[in-house]
């Protein structure tokens, strides 16, 4: 039985999920820093403003610091409307896509032996580079190949992203590591097997959000531009 329309959509929306779940650590680790210095920023103003006298130029310091750290945190929490398929918004560069989703895929990488690296050419802001619609689809594109050569590879290899031949291709590819060496066991940090994300799933995620994709046995190229 084929199927149906409705049926693929919920499989690119699994896909969605399962992405955005292997994100949250480094999500929850850019919301936990602001946290944690307002936390110390706050105690120290509370000593500040109980000394006798009272120390006003520091506590109006402390005051500033957890200002700023509050905007911190406040941006970090509307940041995650950013992961939202919303129908219009002033989209991403490609640069700036790929310097995101490296890094919060790369403490995933490590932990299994696996390299992440990102060509130069892309790991530097370029006010120039065109800006591609939709940034939260690119984003979930992006992470879904990374996620997809991560499944597929058993041993320590150096996943790179480096730019298609046109400005709108995005090229991911799988080779061994130049100096390979045995390295300690880590703790898991996989998806189990029936979570992994294959080239079905990522075929299914990149037609749901109208993207082009080749997958091959050890590269992914995709197309930021719609249709």
């Amino acid at each position: 039985m084929k199927s149906s329309p409705s049926a693929r959509s919920w499989i690119a929306a699994g896909v969605r999920h399962e992405l955005l779940m292997r994100s949250l650590p480094a999500l929850r680790h850019e919301m936990a820093g602001p946290v944690s210095l307002l936390r110390m920023t706050l105690l120290m103003l509370k000593r500040h403003a109980g000394a006798n006298p009272v120390d006003g130029a520091a506590c109006l310091q402390r005051v500033d610091q957890a200002s700023d750290q509050l905007a911190l945190l406040v941006d970090s929490v509307r940041a995650l409307r950013d992961w939202e398929l919303a129908t219009s918004d002033e989209g991403l560069a490609r640069g700036e896509l790929v310097r995101q989703c490296a890094g919060l895929m790369r403490a995933a990488f490590d932990l299994n032996g696996l390299s992440l690296e990102v060509d130069e050419r892309l790991d530097v802001a370029d006010e120039s580079e065109p800006r591609w619609p939709d940034g939260a689809a690119l984003r979930y594109l992006l992470l879904g190949a990374l996620g997809h050569l991560h499944d597929q590879s058993d041993q320590p290899v150096l996943v790179r992203i480096v730019p298609g031949d046109e400005a709108h291709l995005v090229r991911v590819c799988v080779m061994p590591k130049p100096e390979h060496r045995e390295e300690a066991e880590l703790m898991p940090h996989r998806a189990p097997r029936s979570l992994a994300i294959d080239a079905v799933c990522l075929q299914s995620l990149a037609d749901d959000l109208g993207r082009t994709i080749t997958i091959g046995r050890d590269e992914v190229v995709l197309s930021l531009k719609a249709g």
